[in-house]
């Protein structure tokens, strides 16, 4: 009867029938013996999925070896394009976790912080920030092991400093991949001023950056409430607010969401978004009759109430119920 069961196809299929197995040993009467055409199935495919692995491990060694040679022997622009390529295989292939830490086990990760980080071309620095967010997502072996590295002090100035807007802004999402639940590297965060490095990003004219500032800020606020009295003394509120300033974007959604965690349980926060000289609840009422009319404000006329009514600790529900309801559609990070 067993026997007429197709045989499962890929991983997935692979584990199943793996599953079965160990339930068939664990006591009579639960699953029927494997037979050898099943059992030698199995091996089959198990060493195919094992020969795949070190495929990929072929492919990540022949990746190193590209970026590993030296500047003075590269005497062709390919040679540039093929460490760019290399990079980029090594990022979709440390999309699977044990790749990623293979590739740390190979040393792969050194020479990224070390040599591709700072390389003089900008299509090197991004690539090699994006990798390292690859790798570090949900991986606390590997961000231990590149905040030893000290890959963050490195992406936090690339986050800063760098000429070129996609590099910061890969640069961010790394130290973001970092940082994010990951108590060692949120304690490595703050003894660099990371929160400033937020500031002056939240500050810059790029969109992209801007809303991954705003992104990240939010998620560590809300995560470690602690640190709001840091940020506050910074004038991030004041910061926040000129951004809402600008043209309507969905920046803007993220920078709301910051104000709203930034008020929540803070009498500070609510003092300084009700300082007359920043004129916030002026700003909101303006910035709902600009969006009224617009697909993503078809709600405005509860927020209007809510808005002529704010004062003392409703702020941050009011901003709340904006971002909810005049920022539907806005993308998110």
């Amino acid at each position: 009867m067993g026997e007429d069961r197709r045989h499962p196809r890929g991983l997935e299929g692979v584990l199943r029938l793996a599953v079965e197995a160990g339930s068939a040993s664990e006591g009579p009467g639960l699953q029927e013996p494997m037979s050898d055409e099943r059992r030698a199935f199995l091996q089959a495919a198990l060493a195919e999925v094992c020969k795949g692995q070190m495929d990929e491990v072929e492919q990540m060694k022949e990746c190193l070896a590209v970026l590993m040679k030296d500047r003075e022997s590269e005497e062709e622009e390919d040679e540039e394009d093929g460490k760019e390529a290399a990079l980029e295989l090594l990022s979709d292939l440390c999309e699977n976790l044990d790749n990623a830490r293979d590739l740390m086990k190979l040393g792969g990760l050194e020479l990224c912080v070390s040599r591709c980080l700072c390389h003089p071309e900008a299509g090197m620095r991004w690539r090699a920030a994006q990798l390292i967010a690859s790798c570090a997502q949900n991986m606390p072996e590997v961000q231990c092991h590149l905040l030893n590295q000290g890959a963050l002090h490195t992406l936090l100035q690339l986050t800063d400093n760098d000429t070129h807007s996609t590099v910061r802004v890969k640069a961010l999402y790394a130290v973001s991949c970092l940082v994010r639940e990951q108590e060692v590297g949120l304690r490595d965060f703050l003894s660099k001023d990371g929160f400033s490095v937020l500031m002056r990003a939240i500050q810059s004219d790029c969109e992209k950056l801007q809303t991954k500032a705003a992104f990240l800020l939010l998620n560590l606020l809300t995560s470690h409430p602690e640190h709001k009295d840091t940020v506050l003394s910074m004038g991030m509120v004041e910061q926040l607010v000129s951004v809402l300033r600008s043209p309507h974007s969905s920046v803007h959604e993220h920078v709301l969401g910051a104000l709203c965690c930034l008020v929540e349980d803070s009498a500070q926060a609510v003092s300084d978004c009700r300082a007359p000289s920043l004129g916030l609840e002026e700003l909101l009422n303006q910035r709902i009759q600009e969006l009224r009319g617009r697909e993503e404000s078809q709600s405005l006329s509860f927020v209007s109430v809510c808005v002529r009514r704010v004062s003392g600790l409703i702020m941050w529900k009011t901003m709340a119920w904006i971002a909810e309801s005049l920022l539907i559609g806005c993308p998110a990070v």
